[in-house]
């Protein structure tokens, strides 16, 4: 009995410091997926906004963001998706509660006053490893994001064509606008 209590003694910090490290390694794993997506999307955006405005930069985000994503999902084998508390795209970025609570949990922090580009989480949740990212509002995002009264006419109308239950506007550089959420299966 003795020697298993020594035995036991002398493996766990074997054992949790090997836990950590699997933990470690996916965090970081995950972070390196979820950064991938916000570069590669600013500079389709920025060429369309660039190209034809920043209403013809809406079907980008909506069209081209989940592309990407896809593209994304398929090299890492990590599912990829952005999710809001205020959604501009129901059938693609409404949270579950694990990313709802993690959202609202970013969202009391900055409050407090945390940097909003430094706000993630990442955990093992029932047979998958969970990750979100905050995304703060970029000056690009305003032209679509911003304040209503503030958007253009063009804007306006695009939205409303694409997006009548909109919810995405009137953020301000700094806000938190949702997460990159990516989770994969241990």
């Amino acid at each position: 009995m003795k020697t298993l209590l020594i035995a036991a003694v002398l493996i766990t910090p074997f054992v949790t410091t090997f836990a950590n490290a699997g933990d470690d390694a996916m965090l970081d794993e995950a972070r390196k997926v979820a950064t991938t997506l916000p570069p590669r999307l600013l500079a389709v955006l920025q060429e369309e906004i660039n190209k034809s405005g920043p209403e013809g930069a809406i079907a980008v985000c909506r069209d081209m963001a989940p592309k990407i994503a896809g593209e994304i999902s398929q090299q890492t084998g990590w599912k990829i998706r952005r999710v809001s508390l205020k959604a501009r795209n129901d059938a693609r970025a409404i949270p579950d509660a694990w990313e709802k609570a993690a959202l609202e949990d970013f969202d009391k922090r900055a409050a407090a006053g945390e940097s909003p580009a430094q706000l993630e989480k990442g955990e093992k949740v029932d047979n998958e490893y969970r990750y979100v990212k905050a995304l703060p509002v970029q000056p690009l995002c305003l032209s679509c994001h911003g304040p209503v009264d503030q958007l253009s006419p063009a804007v306006k109308s695009a939205l409303d064509q694409h997006y009548p239950n909109d919810r995405a506007t009137g953020y301000s550089v700094g806000q938190i606008r949702g997460a990159i959420s990516v989770r994969k299966s241990l």
